[in-house]
């Protein structure tokens, strides 16, 4: 178990410790200092208690990945997730909120990071509405899905899997659902709030679009479509998928800091986490031995979705979020041991 992890404590170390230096060079306080390092290893912790869902899935892609691209993605990957996601974006952000420079609003975040969380936060409605559409398509796209055998709420995801002969009424559901937010907001909210929404949508589609290619092409050329397909379309649809998953976190965080230094130390520790988690699903088998833990995670990222859409106009709590994401994927995975346990008594003994 432990040399998942190795990785991950690696650097979890050196974070703390660039944390306490930081601190001391910024503050010249113990205090400080320690309110500094307890801040980042509360947002660590954070990062990951909400992103277990976010393991799993990437599990379940990353497992029929080449050897090759699982490697690009845990070591790329990461790279995406930690400086892109927790540093870039947010400086995007407000570049493009507040009509600045990228050094600007660096220069602003060091500096002014009351201002900066403020011009963050402000963007959330167009966030909320790109990454609840984006999500909401993952989940929504494993159960609308007629080739689907293996159910675990079988009362509503068998009927999902019949409805889903219906071309695209997985979107046709989720505009109506956009909609009906959007008339909760004010006229320039609702409309940032839709073309983020219909951007989510295209977003997924366009990857979906790129699996598709590639797939074709390899047949075409009479190649191993699996691993190409699930290759570098796999791995862009992860990093897209990884993305959405951290605009919560991104956002949330502000609840306890607004220094972007302190915040991107403590979210990259819960992002090298993830992957840990992630590797640790795939090389143990894990998704093939409990079989309904992957519905347990799209079950969470419907509500993680539905949580963001509706985070337009309701503030709802991040640990709602994760206890919801938690509860769905616990009880799934108790629900295939149980399974298991009926199907081979011998387990039990």
């Amino acid at each position: 178990m432990l040399r998942f992890y190795r990785g991950s404590i690696i650097f979890t170390v050196v974070c703390l410790a660039l944390a306490a230096w930081y601190g001391w060079a910024s503050t010249g306080s113990i205090e400080a200092t320690a309110q500094i390092l307890w801040i980042v290893a509360v947002l660590s912790i954070l990062e990951i208690s909400l992103s277990f869902d976010n393991a799993v899935v990437n599990a379940t892609v990353l497992e029929e990945m080449d050897e090759i691209w699982q490697r690009r993605f845990l070591t790329w990957g990461i790279a995406f997730a930690v400086f892109g996601m927790r540093v870039v974006f947010p400086l995007a952000i407000v570049a493009i909120a507040a009509g600045i420079g990228p050094l600007d609003a660096l220069h602003l975040s060091l500096n002014q990071p009351d201002e900066y969380e403020r011009i963050v936060s402000s963007a959330h409605v167009g966030i909320a509405g790109f990454g609840g559409a984006f999500l909401a398509m993952v989940g929504l796209g494993f159960f609308f899905d007629a080739d689907k055998e293996v159910h675990w709420i079988a009362v509503i995801e068998e009927r999902l899997s019949r409805i889903s002969a219906v071309k695209s009424v997985e979107i046709g559901l989720l505009l109506l659902i956009m909609w009906g937010i959007s008339t909760l907001l004010d006229p320039t909210e609702a409309l940032t709030f839709l073309i983020a929404g219909i951007l989510g949508i295209a977003t997924f589609i366009g990857v979906e679009a790129i699996n598709t290619w590639l797939e074709l092409r390899d047949e075409q050329r009479k190649l191993a479509g699996a691993v190409v397909r699930s290759g570098l379309g796999g791995f862009l649809y992860l990093n897209v998928l990884d993305a959405s998953f951290s605009f919560d976190g991104v956002i949330g965080a502000f609840a306890l800091s607004n220094n972007m230094i302190v915040i991107a130390l403590g979210l990259s520790i819960g992002a090298f986490f993830v992957r840990s988690m992630t590797l640790m699903l795939v090389k143990k088998g894990t998704l093939a031995e409990y079989k309904f833990l992957e519905h347990g995670a799209f079950w969470a990222i419907i509500a993680l979705g539905g949580i963001m859409l509706f985070s337009a106009r309701f503030h709802i709590p991040e640990t709602v979020t994760g206890l919801i994401g938690a509860t769905l994927i616990g009880i799934s995975l108790w629900w295939s041991i149980r399974t298991n346990r009926k199907l081979n008594p011998s387990i039990a003994n």
